[in-house]
């Protein structure tokens, strides 16, 4: 019996395999209670390009102090976050790596939000 993080590791290893074919920048989102991580990773999966998490001092302010985390406001300004950033870097188009989350709530919300702000995927 495979535990719920066993499931889940399980789920985006088959994503992370199809990506790699692809030869693609990937777009990982990883989502904690607390917080939410984003990062563009190369092709190849050996650099990260850019990363935005609601850890970052700026990020914490605009979300009014610790613990606002892990709301869908902070995965939607994460995903304009992200966006900005990459495109900065040169970075339009990406595969997104939902990490094994269910394409739902705040994953959905990040995902959204970095679409209108011009990322494609």
């Amino acid at each position: 019996m495979l535990t719920k993080k066993e499931q889940r590791l399980r789920r985006a290893r088959q994503t992370r395999i199809r990506i790699a074919k692809q030869g693609a920048v990937r777009l990982t989102v990883n989502r904690t209670n607390l917080h939410m991580y984003a990062t563009v990773i190369s092709g190849d999966g050996s650099r990260v390009l850019v990363s935005a998490s609601t850890l970052e001092k700026d990020m914490r302010t605009q979300l009014g102090g610790s613990g606002k985390g892990g709301n869908k406001a902070a995965a939607e300004q994460i995903g304009k976050r992200i966006a900005e950033k990459a495109k900065a870097a040169g970075i339009e188009k990406v595969a997104f790596d939902r990490a094994g989350f269910a394409y739902h709530g705040r994953v959905k919300a990040l995902a959204d939000a970095a679409r209108e702000a011009g990322l494609q995927f």
